[in-house]
């Protein structure tokens, strides 16, 4: 258990950027008002931000060039007036909806809450979404959205797991054979459709399982080689699916570890590095998101729960140090949230009134990028329409934290460039196919075209992961 954070506290120590790194961080221009945590990507293009530990939400819209450093915040609606979590499951869903639900405090009080509640972008309303049945705690539970569509979600507590029916808003139990309780683990989606988590609660057991959406059956996935789990919290650190097909698994102990899902083993990845007061970095909760070149970015600090965070990058091989935040030394890792954009940039809120924008300097290889396959060359504003391609759900679910949050974005986002004016447009899109790492199978979403779109010759990309298809050329009516 976390000890909850004071938001409002905003750390104002320098920015200690690094001479050889071309990485930079950028402020958000327009200061928040409110204290921004868990962030998700809507797809209409803009993105959901909650006051931490309230029930009023945000969104930052990007402004007509894409930017969203230049981007301006709108209150949106609130959850219901008795629920104001923090640490909790969230996730888009395939219809462009957003689920809430569970919370290790809410409005403060750690009371590990069943509330829960599903978002509607295009009514702006908020509904109450009951827990499974019989459940008395969701606390800060992990989700997932699975291949076919279907949200799943853990009791943070039990060994407990259950489907919903996003249409009927119905739970179906699933998750037989778990070796343990759910208690501070993340689950990272698979090329194959299946689930990976590793147990914080066995002790020194090492121990990792799969979930498989077939059978509803967990099963063992070996040892991690080494310890990933803080003994006396149970903590671990974020899991990212890189392109290459390896998860980068990162520990609350210093240690990493690499799980091949080609070969189905585990290795050890590079430890962290001690900080220059000599004590050892790690990832007890804390965020990690891939970067549009197969890096991993990660926010590190000393122990757990202790300030001194600092950032890294993973190439594969080596954890390399990269530029921090104004508020990085006075952060613990768990403090901070990240999440993809469609520019290729990170997204870091650490509930200060302090967003950064992380623009990395790596290119993403072509053949990593979503493809347009089908697409209709005349579009008409306010109508919607349809579109197949291949990796729409791209190569990963792109940001992570573990049980605390989850923001995956393997979801396509529909971009339109007007070519007189160079003006960026937001279609929202639903009704999409899901996974990741899907290969040459065709997926197809739906999309909306804004009723406020400017008219005439425009440019149409679809972005997955901060990675955009090459363009075709579409005219708006």
């Amino acid at each position: 258990m976390k000890l909850l954070r004071a938001v409002s506290v905003v750390c104002l120590c320098l920015l200690a950027a690094l001479s050889a790194s071309a990485q930079t961080w950028t402020p958000v221009t327009s200061l928040p008002t409110f204290s921004p945590g868990t962030a998700l990507m809507l797809t209409d293009g803009r993105v959901l931000v909650q006051d931490s530990d309230a029930s009023d939400w945000w969104t930052l819209t990007p402004d007509l060039t894409g930017s969203y450093v230049n981007g301006t915040w709108t209150q949106v609606a609130s959850l219901q007036s008795n629920y104001g979590p923090l640490y909790y499951a969230s996730e888009v869903l395939p219809d462009g909806r957003v689920v809430v639900i569970g919370g290790e405090y809410n409005f403060g009080s750690g009371v590990w809450t069943t509330q829960g509640a599903i978002y509607q972008p295009t009514t702006n309303k908020w509904a109450n979404l009951m827990a499974p049945t019989g459940w008395n705690t969701v606390g800060d539970a992990q989700s997932v959205i699975l291949p076919g569509g279907t949200f799943m979600l853990a009791n943070c507590c039990t060994s407990q797991e259950a489907l919903l029916n996003a249409k009927t808003l119905k739970w179906t139990s699933t998750g037989t054979g778990k070796h343990d309780s759910n208690d501070e683990e993340g689950w990272t989606l698979l090329p194959n459709g299946q689930v990976l988590t590793v147990d914080a609660n066995c002790g020194t057991c090492d121990y990792s399982e799969i979930y498989d959406p077939a059978t509803g059956d967990w099963t063992a996935a070996g040892s991690t080689v080494v310890d990933l789990v803080d003994q006396g919290s149970h903590e671990l650190g974020p899991a990212v699916l890189r392109p290459d097909g390896t998860v980068i698994y990162i520990g609350a102990t210093g240690h990493n570890a690499v799980y091949n899902t080609v070969t189905s083993q585990w290795s050890a990845a590079a430890d962290f590095p001690k900080n220059q007061q000599n004590q050892q970095l790690d990832v007890a909760d804390g965020p990690a998101a891939l970067l549009p070149d197969g890096n991993v970015l990660t926010f590190t600090s000393p122990g757990v729960y202790k300030t001194g965070g600092q950032f890294f990058e993973w190439d594969g091989t080596n954890w390399n140090p990269t530029v921090n935040v104004p508020n990085g030394p006075g952060d613990s890792s768990y403090y901070g949230r990240m999440l993809e954009l469609p520019t290729g940039q990170i997204l870091f809120t650490d509930g200060s009134s302090d967003v950064e924008i992380y623009t990395p300097t790596g290119a993403a290889n072509p053949s990593w990028a979503p493809t347009i396959t089908k697409f209709s060359k005349t579009l008409t504003h306010g109508k919607s329409s349809n579109l197949r391609g291949t990796q729409l759900n791209g190569l990963s679910q792109g940001a992570a934290y573990g049980d605390d949050a989850q923001m995956a974005s393997n979801y396509p986002l529909v971009r339109i460039t007007n070519t007189g004016t160079g003006h960026v447009f937001f279609a929202r899109t639903y009704d999409f196919t899901m996974g990741v790492a899907t290969g040459s199978a065709i997926a197809k979403t739906k999309f909306q075209v804004p009723a406020g779109i400017e008219l005439g010759a425009s440019q149409l990309e679809v972005v997955t992961n901060g990675i955009a298809s090459n363009p075709v050329s579409v005219t708006i009516k």
